[in-house]
């Protein structure tokens, strides 16, 4: 295979280990040996009387038709919230495995179209607080959560309407409010998030799992946490509120809910009925992706499963490291070049920022790596794209773009050709097998994508100024650049993979 393949091959892997299906059969088992009971990673909850389950987010279709398998007979009656379309588009791409059976015991409701809060979400919202609110101390209810989760569960405070909360969020959100600002004020004005649906299923036992699509899987900001406590009081709220000029001017519904609310956020202790189980990420598909390079004969590292920031700072990132790794094989691992690049990593690791990261450990690692063997280095995580054109595109795909622009650059500089004693792939998809409003999941570069692209009259630049990647990617040779993958039912934010070989 060629490094090309490979890293396709190694995508593929990565998703397929956090497919519903997988994920739940790994971490979801019932035993009827006695009293029945439901096993979650070796936890052993008792059935005692009736088996509920309820479920919103991206992937959650798929979570449930697992789940209704493994459950049989002993489910009472589910209800999940899905994207709209999700079932036709399943069923079209011959994904049959993520399609609830004729006769299931699980409604299905659509909504949230382009993932906004819309009144189809609502209804669903509400059917799914009512199911909680029915429940008594002997019942059980699972709940299934993926991204996606939180436009698919809008249940404003009474007498808070749906679209005044919307458009105070949008409100914020236009003032510069970062995502966990615009939480913090959802979380508030919910019925269901921050914890509100746990708290109206007690004191039924709630069992929650959970496929993480947030850097570092934090529990209270996975579909804004609907079955954690949160660590937020309406004093943030209002802090907020008043940081972006909207304290006094708000509609008098959110004036009555805030006024009502209470100053302290509800206790751990309200939540001793609650086990919450995190059974994909990030992190679990990297470590696949790493045990498949290394089957191919990859030296394997992973940089981290937090990468986040402007695709174009992330992209600098990448360059510099295929840089170095790329010194290495030509045997100027150590000297002043690398000490260079080396001290760029270091700036750049800085300004993004990433938790968890160990550049120094990493650094160590990548030093006496020589062309003995190919080197496979692994990331994931969610970059961002600051808008300026009109184009179309996704994150990956720009991040793509970026890549293939800084190794042409640098290859321009370089007098000994470094790139080109190396053979080089870099790699970027959305594990969903969508990127913004394309089929593509993503993208490939190589070093000679830019100087090919521009023999052929594209001006790379110019498309990156357009935020056009998906239109470069399609019109370069066929658009063979493009990562598609179809639709894959599962989301736990983008993997990237830069393969390297000596030539």
């Amino acid at each position: 295979m060629s490094v090309r393949e490979h890293a396709l091959s190694l995508f593929r892997s990565a998703v397929g280990t956090v497919r519903p299906a997988l994920m739940m059969k790994r971490a979801l088992k019932f035993q009827e040996d006695g009293c029945p009971q439901l096993v979650v990673k070796d936890q052993v909850f008792p059935v005692k009387r009736d088996l509920y389950l309820v479920g919103f987010g991206k992937a959650v279709l798929g979570m449930a038709a697992a789940a209704e398998e493994i459950l049989g007979d002993h489910l009472v009656r589910g209800i999940i919230n899905v994207p709209l379309g999700i079932q036709e588009s399943l069923q079209r791409a011959g994904m049959q495995e993520m399609l609830l059976k004729p006769h299931s015991k699980i409604q299905v409701i659509e909504g949230a179209k382009n993932n906004l809060p819309d009144e189809e979400a609502l209804k669903g919202a509400v059917a799914i607080q009512q199911l909680a609110e029915s429940l008594n101390a002997d019942d059980l209810l699972l709940v299934l959560i993926s991204g996606g989760g939180s436009a698919l569960l809008p249940a404003p405070i009474p007498p808070i309407l749906l679209k005044e909360k919307e458009k105070l969020t949008k409100m914020l959100a236009s003032r510069g409010a970062a995502i966990q600002e615009l939480n913090i004020v959802r979380k508030t004005l919910s019925m269901l998030k921050g914890g509100g649906l746990a708290q109206l299923a007690r004191p039924a036992q709630v069992v929650s799992l959970i496929l993480s699509d947030v850097i570092g899987d934090p529990l209270d900001i996975i579909a804004s946490g609907p079955t954690a406590a949160s660590s937020h009081s309406v004093q943030d709220c209002l802090q907020i509120l008043a940081k972006y000029n909207l304290l006094y001017n708000l509609p008098k519904s959110v004036e009555t809910v805030l006024s009502s609310s209470p100053t302290k956020p509800t206790t751990p202790e309200n939540y001793s009925h609650v086990s919450n189980f995190i059974i994909g990420s990030n992190t679990l598909a990297l470590d696949e992706a790493k045990h498949h390079a290394e089957g191919l004969g990859y030296t394997t590292l992973v940089l981290s499963a937090a990468i986040h920031g402007e695709v174009s700072r992330v992209a600098s990132l990448y360059c510099q490291l295929i840089q170095l790794v790329c010194l290495g094989f030509t045997g100027l691992g150590e000297g002043p070049l690398s000490d260079e690049v080396r001290r760029n990593l270091l700036q750049l690791v800085a300004e993004l920022e990433i938790p968890g990261l160990d550049l120094a450990d990493f650094l160590q690692a990548l030093r006496g790596l020589g062309p003995e063997s190919p080197v496979c280095i692994l990331a994931g995580g969610e970059t961002t794209v600051q808008l300026h054109g009109t184009g179309k595109g996704g994150r990956n795909q720009e991040l793509v773009l970026h890549v293939g622009l800084g190794l042409h650059r640098a290859q321009a500089r370089e007098v000994n050709s470094l790139q080109g004693r190396c053979e080089i792939i870099f790699l970027s998809g959305g594990t969903d097998g969508q990127d913004g409003p394309t089929e593509a999941a993503g993208a490939f570069c190589n070093p000679r994508l830019v100087a090919e692209a521009l023999q052929e009259g594209l001006d790379v630049e110019a498309f990156l100024s357009n935020n056009d990647s998906y239109t470069f990617f399609s019109q370069f040779q066929g658009g063979h650049q493009l990562l598609v993958t179809g639709l894959t039912g599962t989301n736990v934010m983008d993997i990237q993979a830069i393969l390297i070989r000596a030539i």
